[in-house]
């Protein structure tokens, strides 16, 4: 009786240490990737930090970043891999908005307004 317990110990031991082994062989966890952006969803902001502009699902929203004031709003249509089409509302002025963009990185859009003003918005992570 005595060896068929120590027996079945023994083998609790071993099946243990093999569970035990089993979850320590994937190493530490590492962190999820994030994913890359994909054209120009997500935040971008103007040379001057005055503006925060976010792109979502064809629509985009500026605001204000010392106020929160909403300042435009509109669409956008990708119109190549790296080219943009915005078109919007000021706000402010109640006057329409166009722009042309094209993106030079995926950090970075360079911009003409359909009256010839040159700006960039660096995107914001």
């Amino acid at each position: 009786m005595t060896i068929a317990r120590k027996l079945l110990s023994a083998g609790i031991v071993t099946a243990m240490a093999v569970a035990l082994a089993a979850c320590n062989t994937t190493g530490p966890s590492e962190p999820p990737m994030a994913a890359a952006p994909k054209g120009v969803e997500g935040s971008w902001i103007d040379a001057k930090g005055t503006g925060l502009s976010t792109f979502a699902g064809g629509n985009f929203t500026t605001v204000a970043t010392d106020t929160g004031q909403k300042l435009s709003n509109g669409s956008y249509t990708m119109t190549g891999a790296t080219s943009v089409q915005i078109n919007g509302t000021s706000l402010i002025r109640q006057t329409p908005i166009s722009f042309n963009c094209l993106m030079i990185s995926t950090s970075q859009l360079n911009c003409t307004s359909s009256s010839g003003q040159n700006f960039v918005l660096t995107r914001r992570t």
